[in-house]
């Protein structure tokens, strides 16, 4: 069932309904002359209708009423309707997919050059590709009351940040730390502070733990802090983040980012034994406007039969979901080409990764070409280009495309047609949703990016080192 409209028992009563319209339908009969049995079975038929289209109706109109306990915390499209962030101009659904995708090279670039050293202040405190647009947001509470704030979700971060009241270039919504009574401030010597890349203490330690950053024409500074954060019925007490307290540029999310990396600040590390090391998404599609997809934290209601592979682990990129992707098959072509383009190299930080924030599944440049070729042979016809994608072709030929197989070890999945292929504005071109890694970057790296994750229940298990993957409707 749709995690967005899960009905919990206690919503609707149609035994207490029913028993109500019999009531009613004696009432009825007692005080209304002339009415025969089959007047009475309209009345209550019309009055059930009634209530079942005022139940139905309330739904409609509500598309962001909270979910039951168990569906997980609500994941929705940054544009989407129960977000707060409108499109930068009211394109087509498909033509904000082709900007969003434009940002990809700066993100792939990102991942593929980012190490665990400390000490690089260049190296961002967040993903470069959600600091150009989140793609997806999460609803969390900081602080004690909480105080609402829409988040961008990021697999490849560890750290979260938020701006903060008094922030200088930063959006409206900011959070107030003098209206939280769970607020604390963290200087350069808590351990926490030496986690953080991009320091500025002083070498005598003391001080507040800030920093700076920059990225992608936009910079920021920040210090880190402490305070409670409440995902759904959950609080993480004392949770460090980056309180941002000016920014330059306009690519800094507007509501902070929340990290869900594997280094020691990231949400699972802070969160302990509260999640287990163990989170699922299910993204909902970029179409979906009036409906969102559920992020699912800790080992409970995870799903209990799921296709899994191994989830291998970088020391150099320690941030990063690793899995092993073995071989890439058109129709069925198993496409040809080196097994080095895929092997997983700590050493040179080859491999592949899942990523949140990508938008297209990215390839090094051999992989790809070998697959789009592949697949322009079973089509056949012309091509064009359409923003990042060079494959795009007729409608009329879709019937044509053949299915993408991505295969790991122990665990083939075969890409449904809305994950591989995106259509133009007006409809009439259907593109290969996929590209080469950026050109102008030395990059050893393929992305599974979540284009091609949507409308899939991905389950990361960082204690028992795996990934799980399992067809779910979420849109």
């Amino acid at each position: 069932m749709h995690a967005h409209f899960s009905f919990s028992s206690s919503y609707l009563q149609i035994p207490t309904q029913t028993h109500t319209l019999s009531t009613e339908s004696t009432r009825l009969g007692r005080v209304t002359t002339g009415f025969n049995n089959m007047g009475l079975k309209c009345a209550a038929t019309l009055i059930l209708f009634s209530i079942i289209s005022a139940v139905t109706s309330s739904i409609a109109i509500d598309p962001c009423a909270s979910k039951p306990d168990d569906a997980g915390l609500t994941v929705i499209p940054i544009f989407g309707k129960c977000s707060p962030f409108d499109p930068p101009k009211p394109d087509s659904w498909a033509q904000t997919v082709i900007n969003m995708a434009s940002k990809d090279p700066a993100r792939v670039k990102y991942l593929s050059t980012l190490v665990g050293q400390k000490s690089v202040v260049s190296a961002p405190i967040a993903s470069g590709q959600a600091f150009n647009i989140g793609n997806y947001v999460v609803r969390v509470k900081i602080g004690t009351p909480g105080q609402l704030m829409f988040m961008v979700l990021d697999t490849s971060t560890d750290e979260a940040f938020v701006p903060c009241s008094g922030c200088v270039g930063c959006s409206a919504t900011m959070f107030s730390p003098k209206d939280s009574t769970s607020y604390g401030p963290l200087d350069c010597s808590v351990p926490q502070c030496g986690q953080v890349r991009g320091l500025q203490c002083p070498s005598t330690g003391s001080g507040a733990c800030a920093f700076n950053q920059s990225y992608a024409g936009s910079t920021f500074s920040a210090t880190l802090v402490q305070d409670s954060l409440r995902l759904a019925d959950d609080v993480v007490p004392s949770y460090s983040f980056g309180c941002v307290n000016a920014i330059s540029g306009e690519s800094i999310p507007a509501q902070g980012l929340l990290g869900l990396g594997r280094g020691p600040l990231s949400l699972l590390s802070q969160s302990g034994a509260l999640y287990s090391g163990v989170f699922s998404y299910c993204l909902p599609s970029f179409k979906s406007y009036y409906f969102s997809g559920s992020l699912k934290l800790g080992p409970v209601g995870q799903p209990k039969s799921i296709r899994t592979t191994p989830l291998l682990r970088n020391p150099h990129r320690p941030s990063l979901y690793y899995v092993n992707l073995t071989g890439i098959s058109v129709g069925k072509v198993l496409v040809p080409f080196s097994s080095e383009y895929l092997a997983f190299n700590p050493n040179t930080g080859s491999g592949t990764v899942i990523d949140s924030g990508t938008v297209i599944t990215r390839f090094v440049e051999p992989v790809y070409n070998a697959v789009r070729d592949e697949f322009r042979k079973q089509v056949g016809g012309t091509f064009s280009s359409l923003g990042a994608f060079d494959t795009c072709f007729v409608k009329t030929y879709e019937s044509l495309a053949p299915t993408v197989t991505l295969h790991f070890t122990g665990l083939d999945l075969k890409l449904p047609m809305e994950n591989s292929l995106i259509h133009s504005s007006a409809g009439s071109l259907a593109c290969l949703a996929m590209a080469a890694a950026p050109s102008n970057v030395n990059s050893v790296l393929n992305v599974i990016a979540n284009l091609q994750q949507q409308n899939l229940r991905i389950l990361f298990d960082t204690v028992n080192n795996k990934v799980g993957i399992a067809r779910e409707l979420c849109n």
